[in-house]
C-alpha cells in the first residue's frame, strides 16, 4: 500500500505503508490509529466530545501539563513504537512527529531561531515533509531578536523617563513567558492573570522566569498607582479592548504588540497599538526555505497560511511541493478554512 497525506475532516491523516493512519493536530476526535498534538495552542487541540477515540494520543509532557492548565485533557504518551517527536522551537512542549524509518515529517508549528531560553528547531531528514506554511510569502522576513529587543527597551526606557507605565503584549502561551524573560530586568514587573497562570507552568517545567505578582493583586493592593512606572506582560489583545482602554484611563499605559504579522502595512492601527514590533514564534520565509532544504525530503506538503504560495516557490526551487489541502477528497476545505478563522484569532499574533 503507497504512503498517503489527505485532508480530512478533522485536518491532515498519514495512512503508511502498512495501513495504519495517523491524525496529526486533529480539531475533533479521529478515528485513526494514532493522533498526535503537536504542542499547547488553541487551535491545535480538541476539547474531548461525546464520541470516544480509538486512537492512541502522542504528545509530549510538557504539552499535556500546558493543555490541562488552559482546560483541556490531552493524555498521552511520548514514546509509541515507529515515531519520534522532534522539538520544533515554537513553545515550550512543541514537536513534531517523525514517522517511521524517516518516512514523514511533520513540523506542526517551527522556529529555527533561538529566542531567549528557546532553541532553534533542528530538522531531521526525511522522504515526506509536511510543513506548515504560516509566513510563507517572501515578503516577510523578521528582524533579529536582539534588534527587537533594543528597540523595545529603548520605548520602555522613554517611558520610564516619563514615569509612564508600558504593556507588552504576546499571545499567553509563548510569546509571554519570553516577553518576562527577555524584559524581566525591568523593575516592577506584574502579570496579566493569564499570562501568571502559564508562567508558573514554564517554571515547574524548569524554565526560569521573574517571580512578578498578577495584576489583579497588584490593582487591589493600589501598586499600579503607588508604584508607576511598571511594565506588564499581557496577552496580545486590541488596544480598543475594555481592559486595555481602562488601564490608559486609570494609568495613563503605553501599550507595546508583538507578532510576525506586526510586518503587515497598518496593522499597529488595526490593532490600536501604541507600538508593534514584528516578533514571531514562527519561521519567515527565508527560514521556512531553510529548513525545507535541511530535510532534504523527495516531497513537501504545505499547510496553514501561505501554503500555495509557498508550495509554488518551492517547486521554482525545484522541489516536488504542493499544499496538502490539495490532496482533500473528503470536504476538508471547508473544515481548514474555519480551523484559519480559529487560527487568525487566537494563534495568529505567534
Amino acid at each position: 500500500m503507497p504512503l498517503s497525506v489527505s485532508h480530512e475532516k478533522s485536518g491532515i491523516s498519514v495512512r503508511r505503508r502498512d495501513g495504519t493512519t495517523v491524525a496529526l493536530d486533529p480539531s475533533h476526535a479521529s478515528d485513526c490509529d494514532y493522533a498526535f498534538v503537536s504542542h499547547a495552542h488553541i487551535d491545535h487541540m480538541h476539547r474531548k466530545g461525546k464520541g470516544r477515540s480509538k486512537a492512541r494520543l502522542i504528545v509530549s509532557k510538557e504539552t499535556s501539563l500546558l493543555a490541562g492548565a488552559r482546560g483541556y485533557n490531552i493524555e498521552g504518551q511520548e514514546v509509541q513504537d515507529g515515531f519520534m517527536l522532534v522539538d520544533t522551537g515554537h513553545i515550550l512542549g512543541s514537536r513534531g512527529l517523525l514517522i517511521g524509518d524517516n518516512e514523514v515529517y511533520y513540523t506542526g508549528d517551527l522556529s529555527i531561531r533561538e529566542r531567549a531560553f528557546m532553541k532553534p528547531a533542528k530538522m531531521p531528514h526525511a522522504k515526506t515533509l509536511i510543513i506548515e506554511s504560516t509566513f510563507g510569502r517572501p515578503g516577510y522576513k523578521f528582524p533579529e531578536v536582539k534588534e527587537v529587543t533594543h528597540r523595545t527597551n529603548k520605548v520602555i526606557s522613554e517611558m520610564y523617563n516619563m514615569g509612564v507605565p508600558v504593556i507588552l503584549m504576546g499571545y499567553a502561551l509563548g510569546k509571554a513567558q519570553l516577553l518576562t524573560k527577555m524584559f524581566g530586568h525591568w523593575d516592577p514587573v506584574y502579570l496579566h492573570d493569564s499570562v501568571a497562570k502559564m508562567n508558573s507552568v514554564y517554571s515547574g517545567l524548569g524554565i526560569d522566569l521573574k517571580d512578578a505578582m498578577s495584576h489583579i493583586e497588584a490593582e487591589e493592593r493600589g501598586l499600579l498607582s503607588k508604584n508607576k512606572p511598571w511594565i506588564m506582560i499581557s496577552p496580545l489583545m486590541s488596544g480598543r479592548s475594555t481592559f486595555v482602554q481602562e488601564m490608559k484611563r486609570k494609568y495613563g499605559v503605553v501599550t507595546v504588540g508583538f507578532s510576525g504579522w506586526a510586518l503587515d502595512m497598518g496593522y499597529r492601527y488595526r490593532m490600536g497599538l501604541d507600538y508593534a514590533f514584528p516578533m514571531s514564534d514562527h519561521c519567515d520565509y527565508s527560514e521556512l526555505v531553510q529548513a525545507v532544504k535541511s530535510c532534504a525530503p523527495d516531497k513537501v506538503y504545505t499547510f496553514h497560511g501561505f501554503a500555495e504560495e509557498f508550495a509554488e516557490s518551492l517547486k521554482k526551487m525545484g522541489f516536488d511541493a504542493e499544499p496538502v489541502e490539495r490532496n482533500n477528497h473528503n470536504g476538508g476545505k471547508k473544515e481548514e478554512r474555519k480551523r484559519m478563522a480559529t487560527t487568525m484569532s487566537l494563534d495568529s499574533f505567534s
